[in-house]
């Protein structure tokens, strides 16, 4: 893993899956602005990368991220210049922790140890699915400084887990343990300590053995749905017009592939891609 000042980034020891790791772990992986912008250039690198199919955000040091970094917040004065990662949202620009504005064009699975808190949260919401280690901790712990969630977590939690349950977090700031995170779908896996990293690893193996096409057509729809349609008709309007042009692309070829015999019983064993 190479690495480039605090942010890893690796895509050469699984081929097609992009690791990308925050690495301050003296400072708990809080992100400062230098930190905030390697990471939505390391994201946007995926993106653009048509060899990388999956990407794994993490932590160094048995962290996942606390949060932005308050001892560079308390540095600042009401006259200090705006940093350029507080500017307004203008579409996908970068946002105070980074790539936290973006809706990633390839899946995201982040693998969380130790505190994912405040803006580390947030970034963990970036990512489709989060695997927890069984220690880990969640929470808005902002609210106790006046540290407002300004990286997508009033939109992205409540979409998640549901209104009631992002309120209950977001008013009180109180810690979600791993069990409680996966009760209410803010974790997608609880695993021991130790090994969010390899889980993550492991499932990011399964999604690219999948036709690609298809499966970020489906995903793109889901958000589509979650975030930007204006009405039902129109978010199975979306879903249709888009499936439908994977149909000649990969389906029928999938299809052949299973009246020959392969996937039968529900089996994912010997799958390739199309």
């Amino acid at each position: 893993m190479a690495e480039t000042t605090v942010v890893l980034t690796d895509k050469t020891s699984n081929p097609g899956i992009t690791i990308v790791a925050i690495n301050r772990p003296q400072r708990k992986n809080a992100v400062d602005p230098a930190t905030a912008k390697q990471l939505y250039e390391a994201i946007l690198a995926f993106e653009e990368d048509a060899t990388q199919k999956v990407c794994v955000l993490t932590g160094i040091g048995n962290t996942f991220c606390a949060g932005a970094d308050l001892h560079n917040v308390a540095q600042k004065t009401d006259d200090s210049p705006p940093a350029e990662n507080l500017q307004p949202v203008n579409n996908r620009n970068l946002g105070p922790m980074g790539p936290s504005r973006l809706i990633v064009q390839k899946p995201v699975i982040a693998a969380v140890a130790g505190y994912a808190v405040a803006g580390g949260l947030e970034l963990s919401l970036l990512a489709d699915m989060r695997v927890a280690e069984e220690d880990a901790v969640f929470g808005v712990f902002c609210r106790r400084w006046g540290v407002p969630l300004i990286d997508g977590g009033t939109v992205r939690l409540q979409a998640i887990v549901g209104l009631g349950r992002a309120l209950d977090m977001i008013l009180t700031g109180r810690p979600v343990g791993a069990q409680e995170a996966l009760s209410m779908g803010l974790a997608n896996r609880v695993v021991p300590k130790g090994q969010a990293l390899q889980q993550a690893l492991e499932i990011a193996k399964q999604l690219i053995a999948f036709p690609e096409l298809c499966m970020n057509t489906d995903r793109r729809s889901a958000y589509y749905s979650a975030y930007e349609a204006s009405s039902f008709q129109d978010a199975m309007s979306q879903e249709f017009n888009a499936g439908v042009k994977v149909v000649s692309k990969e389906a029928i070829a999938g299809a052949a592939k299973f009246s020959k015999g392969a996937g039968r019983h529900g089996s994912f064993k010997e799958l390739s891609k199309l």
